[in-house]
């Protein structure tokens, strides 16, 4: 499995500056429409009656206690283009483009999270499977990317999935990451050209990131783009991975060293 994946990612090109800006910068400065700009970039389609419910669902999600989350359970389910019974919101989520989200039954968003569906080639951009909890400030950020989640899983307070650049984050199902970890799918600036400021320099595409199923991530982990860690496997709080680790293997350190099996020494937790 790390085989097959690992040789798709190395095929990585070149992604230009106006790649790079479009999407973010552009659709949020240019052009004379201010509501044309904002209906673009969080609602995602030119229906003023899919703006409305927007804004009434919005206004909805700073309402404190029992009764938002009666009212969010109530209203907020028609924003999406999939949500599943039992799936919870708290207060004061942040959803962007929400009909490129699609999530399962019994979801728990927590307080403060942010969905941010912008990427206008798919509407499968955020697609959460069935009893995933994000803990709260969790921020899962799309532009021109996609992010899958699988059942069961859990994501730590704080954490972050970017992915951008059409190369995808995948998360398998039962893993657990551990508050403020930072995974990414995407590429690395070049720096080599002094005499230009780095954003303008363009990016290598690293490829995606994939966890598979029963990962553990402890806090603080950072996986860079490109890398497949193996069903099972984990990652010592701190590591940064930036390697493919294999099926059931711990790993720790800066950068991130296999450290051993789990199960290999008899007796001992893993």
């Amino acid at each position: 499995m790390v085989e097959d994946r690992s040789r798709n990612m190395n095929d990585s090109h070149e992604t230009t500056p106006a790649q790079l800006s479009k999407g973010t910068h552009e659709s949020v400065t240019r052009g004379d429409n201010v509501l044309k700009r904002y209906r673009d970039t969080m609602v995602g389609c030119s229906s003023i009656f899919s703006l409305f419910y927007y804004e009434w669902c919005m206004l909805l999600g700073v309402v404190p206690g029992s009764a938002g989350l009666l009212l969010r359970h109530v209203f907020w389910p028609r924003l999406f283009g999939h949500c599943g019974k039992g799936t919870r919101f708290a207060r004061n989520v942040i959803v962007r483009q929400p009909h490129r989200i699609h999530l399962g039954e019994r979801v728990i968003i927590s307080e403060g999270c942010i969905l941010d569906a912008r990427n206008q080639d798919t509407d499968q951009v955020i697609v959460i499977r069935d009893d995933v909890i994000l803990s709260n400030n969790v921020m899962i950020s799309c532009k021109r990317g996609q992010v899958s989640i699988g059942a069961r899983t859990g994501i730590g307070a704080q954490t972050i999935l970017h992915s951008s650049l059409t190369e995808p984050i995948s998360i398998g199902d039962d893993c657990i990451l551990g508050p403020r970890c930072y995974i990414t799918g995407g590429g690395n600036y070049h720096t080599e050209d002094l005499a230009i400021p780095i954003w303008k320099q363009g990016k290598r595409r690293m490829g995606g990131s994939q966890l598979g199923s029963g990962v553990w991530l402890g806090a603080n982990v950072t996986v860079l783009g490109g890398v497949v860690m193996g069903q099972g496997s984990v990652a010592a709080a701190g590591a940064v991975v930036i390697h493919h680790v294999p099926d059931c293997m711990i790993c720790g350190g800066v950068p991130a060293k296999i450290l051993k099996k789990r199960g290999s020494i008899q007796g001992e937790e893993t």
